[in-house]
């Protein structure tokens, strides 16, 4: 599937696009490498919470429109912002970095390409599944720019790839490439250049085809591990399990495999 074809905009804008019950996010400012401006992150933060809000849609995928993922932040239009000490990122929708409630609770997998400097890592770490391009490069070079990076690189990079691993990355600002993303459990899957994201999509709708409480309510579970501990996880479970249970989509599953045929969710 190509992403190439869509409408810019000088500021940039994000498209968004309902596919069943997958919703497509894209970032689009091809001439400026997908640089983003505060426009976009407020539409990004509102595509989240369009995916968030709408019972229709399940599983998201970003990506982005042209050869490059994202350089990161056009810091220009952000100077102000950093220098008077305000937010950079909206504070209404959902925050993309998944720093501030309210979280999101439905999955989305990120296919990168191309540049992925900066943020645009950062956006990535907060999804579920990343697929990279194989030409893809990644840097968190914000240290260069006299700026730290505050999407969440500082702790996620030491939780995936280790201390040592991650102050290399984020105290030079180096360049690594996909491989060495994958080493570090910055990305699941490298593809061909290209087939990022139709694989993001395949994997998208094959989460698509379970029971769409039970996504949620997983990741709900893994989330509370993450910053609760494995006791409030486990607390969780006999609860999870109960409402799950007295579900329609648990009855749909119980009568599809007693008649041998696929099931039917409604996300109910």
């Amino acid at each position: 599937m190509s992403s190439d074809n869509s409408p810019s905009h000088p500021d940039g804008l994000i498209t968004t696009q309902q596919r069943g019950n997958v919703y497509l996010i894209g970032i689009n400012r091809p001439k400026k490498y997908n640089g983003f401006t505060p426009k976009m992150f407020t539409e990004l933060a509102d595509a989240y919470a369009e995916l968030e809000n709408n019972d229709q849609l399940w599983v998201g995928v970003l990506h982005a429109h042209g050869k490059h993922f994202t350089a990161g932040l056009d810091l220009p239009q952000f100077s102000d912002a950093m220098k008077a000490g305000k937010p950079i990122l909206p504070t209404n929708g959902i925050d993309p970095f998944s720093l501030n409630a309210p979280f999101r609770t439905k999955p989305v997998v990120t296919a990168v390409k191309g540049i992925c400097f900066t943020a645009g890592i950062e956006l990535m770490l907060a999804t579920e599944i990343i697929v990279a391009a194989a030409s893809t490069r990644f840097s968190q070079l914000e240290v260069g720019r006299r700026v730290m990076a505050v999407g969440g690189a500082t702790f996620r990079m030491v939780e995936r790839a280790g201390w040592g691993n991650a102050m290399k990355i984020l105290l030079t600002g180096c360049e690594f490439n996909a491989e060495e993303a994958l080493r570090y459990n910055f990305i699941q899957e490298i593809v061909p250049d290209g087939g990022e994201l139709d694989r993001a999509l395949e994997l998208a709708e094959e989460i698509a085809r379970q029971a769409p409480l039970a996504v949620r309510a997983t990741l709900k579970n893994a989330r509370e591990y993450y910053f609760d501990g494995a006791a409030a996880a486990i607390d969780a479970f006999t609860g999870i399990n109960q409402k799950l249970a007295n579900s329609d989509d648990a009855a749909e599953g119980v009568q599809s495999f007693i008649e041998k045929r696929s099931p039917v969710y409604k996300g109910k």
